[in-house]
């Protein structure tokens, strides 16, 4: 199902949408096209980075988010999203811990142990998104995790239009949930209804919806296919022909490129 667009006593009504305030932590490819996307889309956007708001860059901004320090970027916003590499996310739980209980986090990350060390739990078999939960202390929903940077920059489209990528959507609590979907919406792709955290190891790396550029109608057999214990071999493999192809662990490898094999080793 597509995000519904509910009334809040937090959001204002603009141009007849729902309107939020928003503070994004990170701004590398992921967290630069929410910045993007969500200030077209009419939001009230602040980002944030680990060096200051003086080294973001002017494009992260260009369409009307503003630079500011991690600890304003989460003051009196309606929801935070978090697009960090997990193995930073322990370090922000202070910030996060004085959100009121009723902002939404919104958390975009996954795990690569070349990038983020070995977490004992998760390669045992934890849900990431309840690692997660258990880092912060409070919950959280799980979106735009299941993307390639390129894609997302470069497919969305307007709600109806044919062949529209869906994005899955877990979280525990229906407030966010709804304003997730809402959000995803607004960055141009159908949001997937994909049940609880506990369940969201289906878009975690190496499960047939991740990266593969799916619609709606494509999404459901893909989540109920994802195989929990192939979906890290697969991953890891994933990684090395990137690796072998792109020659670093920087350089994200082109969107077709990335889609081609993501659905050769996940589906």
């Amino acid at each position: 199902m597509s995000a519904a667009r509910l009334p809040s006593s937090q959001h204002q009504s603009v141009r007849g949408e729902t309107k939020m305030k928003i503070g994004i932590l990170g701004v590398g490819h992921i967290g630069k096209t929410l910045s993007q996307r969500l200030s077209a889309a009419g939001h009230d956007v602040k980002v944030a980075n680990s060096r200051g708001p003086e080294t973001i860059e002017a494009d992260v901004l260009a369409l009307g988010g503003r630079a500011v320090v991690a600890a304003e970027a989460v003051l009196d916003v309606d929801v935070v999203v978090l697009s960090i590499p997990m193995n930073g996310l322990p370090r922000i739980a202070p910030l996060i811990a004085g959100l009121p209980a009723d902002t939404a986090v919104i958390d975009t990350s996954n795990y690569y142990p070349a990038r983020d060390n070995r977490i004992e739990s998760i390669d045992a078999g934890q849900v990431e998104s309840l690692w997660v939960v258990e880092q912060l202390g409070r919950p959280v929903a799980k979106a735009w995790n299941s993307i390639g940077s390129a894609s997302l920059a470069k497919k969305g489209k307007p709600a109806g239009s044919p062949d529209r990528i869906a994005l899955p959507v877990a979280a525990e609590r229906e407030s966010d949930r709804q304003s997730t979907m809402t959000l995803v919406e607004d960055t141009g792709f159908d949001a997937f209804d994909a049940g609880t955290l506990a369940e969201s190891w289906r878009q975690q790396p190496g499960a047939p919806c991740y990266c593969t550029d799916l619609s709606r109608e494509e999404m459901p057999a893909a989540l109920a296919t994802a195989d929990a214990t192939r979906s890290p071999q697969r991953r890891d493999l994933a990684v090395a022909a990137i690796l072998e192809r792109v020659g670093d662990a920087k350089t994200n490898p082109d969107a077709d490129y990335s889609v081609r094999l993501s659905r050769a080793l996940y589906m």
